[in-house]
């Protein structure tokens, strides 16, 4: 072996720049309080709600339509009424008629 390689590593690691800048880098990666670990889940939470921003985004924009549609249009209105919140005029009635699927039979 050669040993000269070694003593050259450890005086350098010795040196205390060296030694420094050693724990700064270890201290900096595992034990503060922004290490990597916690930078790592940071990222993975900001990502998350920046999907969950252009869903909402997309949702808001879709709701402005059909506002903008219902409030132009009295017929749409009262269709939209009747269909989603099951509204009526007071002389009429509602059935709702609620389909369940066929079960196939064992076999």
């Amino acid at each position: 072996m050669d040993w000269r390689k070694y003593d050259k590593l450890l005086t350098t690691l010795k040196n205390k720049y060296v030694l420094t800048i050693i724990l700064f880098i270890v201290w900096m990666s595992f034990f503060d309080r922004n290490n990597l670990v916690s930078r790592y889940k940071y990222r993975q939470e900001l990502n998350k709600l920046v999907e969950k921003k252009g869903y909402y985004n997309s949702e808001i924009k879709k709701n402005k339509e059909d506002m903008e549609a219902l409030e132009s249009d009295r017929d749409d209105l009262e269709k939209f009424a009747r269909e989603k919140y099951l509204m009526k005029k007071d002389d009429e009635d509602i059935f709702i008629i609620i389909r369940e699927e066929q079960k196939e039979a064992p076999e």
